[in-house]
């Protein structure tokens, strides 16, 4: 698990022009909105920097953490459901389309999908699409802990089926409420990093 000894928020970014780009490796989080992403950003860096709402569609910038001063955690605007103007979803799509089209190697891409809800036909829409970028892929499936005992496994089950994940491509179980399979999705994260070249200072 990687030791967290500074994680600050960095910028939110509007448009592609305001993306950042100085060669240090990237982290980033897509779900569909109300998965769960700013809590379980907020899990594995131990401290409150992503803003959490009850409210759909929250998160409606790029935002980028600097973390330990050599790695970004990336969190994406939410796939689906938001209750603003056709316009803003379309900037959001343009700033993201940017984001995912540039330097597929650098960056881990982690697709996080409800496990007490399944995987929606947005989600499978959006890993479609994850797992032709060429970017290291996993998926997370998010408030495992609202599952019963006995669904968990089935659960999973359903959802490596309807994404059609290999067994190339992890699915890890988390609980931002009680940190079941964090410690699992740092080493992850923590693999992905050990192949990375260190950025230059």
């Amino acid at each position: 698990m990687l030791r967290i000894e500074r994680a600050e928020f960095a910028r939110a970014c509007g448009s592609d022009a305001e993306l950042i780009d100085d060669g240090a490796p990237e982290i980033a989080f897509a779900g569909r909105s109300n998965v769960g992403k700013s809590s379980l950003l907020n899990r594995l860096l131990g401290t409150k920097l992503a803003r959490t709402s009850s409210t759909p569609g929250r998160t409606q910038t790029v935002n980028y953490f600097r973390i330990n001063r050599k790695l970004w955690f990336v969190d994406l605007p939410g796939y689906g459901y938001a209750k603003v103007a056709k316009s803003d979803r379309e900037r959001w799509a343009k700033v993201v389309g940017a984001y995912l089209a540039r330097h597929p190697g650098r960056r881990l891409l982690v697709q996080l999908v409800d496990a007490k809800v399944g995987a929606t036909a947005l989600d499978v829409q959006a890993a479609e699409y994850f797992a032709g970028l060429g970017s290291p892929w996993l998926v997370v499936a998010t408030k495992y802990d609202q599952l019963k005992r006995g669904a968990r496994q089935r659960a999973l089950a359903e959802i490596r089926d309807a994404l059609g994940l290999g067994d190339e491509t992890a699915l890890v179980p988390v609980s931002a409420v009680s940190g079941e399979g964090v410690r699992e999705l740092w080493k992850s994260i923590a693999d992905f990093l050990a192949g990375q070249v260190p950025a230059e200072p």
